[in-house]
Parts: C-alpha cells; sequence; structure tokens
C-alpha cells in the first residue's frame, strides 16, 4: 500500500494538510483570491506560502490508474 501510495505522489507527511487543503477549496469556491487564500492559511496553519503553493498543486492532481 505505501508503494502505491508513493508511485502517485503521497509523501508520509500529507495527512497533516488535509485540512488545509479543505479549506483552501472552501475559500476558492467562494470566489477568494489565490494570493489572498494562500496568505491567510500560511498564517492559520504556521506554513510557508511555498508550501501551500506546492501541497495545492500535488493534492489538486489526479491520481492515475497506472500509479495504482
Amino acid at each position: 500500500m505505501i508503494n502505491r501510495l508513493q508511485a502517485f505522489g503521497a509523501k508520509a507527511d500529507d495527512w497533516r494538510y488535509l485540512d488545509l487543503y479543505r479549506d483552501y477549496q472552501r475559500m476558492h469556491q467562494e470566489g477568494d483570491k489565490v494570493t489572498y487564500i494562500v496568505s491567510v492559511l500560511s498564517e492559520r496553519y504556521h506554513v510557508s506560502e511555498r508550501k501551500i503553493y506546492s501541497l495545492v498543486k500535488r493534492f489538486g492532481t489526479d491520481c492515475t490508474v497506472d500509479a495504482v
């Protein structure tokens, strides 16, 4: 199972950021600008803005059948 998770890009500590990503999705659906969302979440979760952009990019990609 761990090999499959690694195959599609999951990292061991990704579970820590699930709430952050849910907040990102909610704010984005409400129409907030990405720059504003990243700034707010950076403060709220004590994570760098660069890390948030990276997480959003990684979590936003779909898992492919080949990877699993």
